[in-house]
């Protein structure tokens, strides 16, 4: 099993899962253009990939997703909350789910939990192969003891360090943005990741990546030192999945 990111950040997001014959790709925040260009630099191209998984209806997630379906014909799955306002991927495409079920596509079992997030329906996943399990968090405003249930004893982790709060606090967006960025539903700031990781089973931690970092509210060299503090390791340890380069491929053996 395996996984990489084609780009993550409030710009677009995109994210591949590979376990046997079945390749899913985790939003698409990208144009078509973009995603095969991005696809091409991990090897892949967009005929390979078997379905699309959708986290929520936020453009920087879900914009290329309906275009990227209708050129290709690949089934789409999101939660019913989702499909309602979002309404570019219809008919036979369309694979709605309960967030709160598990379900398998191909060779994946896909196992999704509702997080808070200032969207109708928003969920996140663990993805899994049978033996190895790879979990991703991101666009989540806290913390919950649902989540720490869901990610405990993953082999992967995709972790959202959007902010550091004291960057936020000191810079330039609005009150109103800053606001909404650190709430209750917003995005988890680098300390909130960090409290968060401390309080799961990690023992089987081959891969802990940063993602969805603000560009304007955080650095890597802040997020990294947030995890390594949490899971005691060396901060050169920790990936960044970047928002240009995203984040090759990654096996889980």
């Amino acid at each position: 099993m395996r996984f990489a990111s084609l780009g993550s950040g409030s710009r677009g997001n995109a994210t591949l899962i590979e376990a046997g014959a079945t390749c899913l790709m985790l939003d698409c925040g990208f144009s078509i253009r973009e995603i095969e260009r991005r696809l091409a630099r991990q090897g892949k191209r967009a005929e390979e990939i078997t379905a699309v998984l959708v986290t929520h209806e936020h453009g920087d997630h879900i914009r290329g997703v309906g275009p990227l379906a209708r050129k290709f014909g690949m089934p789409v799955w999101m939660t019913g909350g989702t499909a309602q306002v979002h309404q570019a991927v219809t008919g036979d495409v369309l694979r709605v789910f309960n967030p709160h079920e598990s379900f398998t596509v191909g060779d994946i079992q896909v196992d999704p939990f509702p997080v808070p997030h200032d969207a109708r329906e928003p969920c996140q996943f663990v993805f899994g192969d049978g033996a190895r399990r790879l979990g991703v968090l991101t666009d989540t405003g806290s913390p919950t003891d649902y989540i720490r249930r869901a990610l405990d004893r993953c082999d992967a982790l995709l972790l959202e360090c959007n902010h550091d709060m004291q960057m936020l606090a000191a810079g330039s967006y609005p009150p109103a943005l800053k606001a909404r960025v650190g709430g209750r539903v917003g995005h988890l700031s680098n300390e909130q990741a960090g409290t968060l990781i401390s309080g799961i089973d990690t023992g089987s931690l081959q891969h802990l990546v940063a993602a969805h970092l603000s560009e304007k509210n955080n650095t890597p060299a802040l997020a990294r030192a947030a995890l390594a503090g949490a899971v005691s390791c060396d901060a050169d340890w920790i990936a960044v999945a970047t928002q240009t380069q995203g984040l090759d491929w990654r096996e889980i053996f």
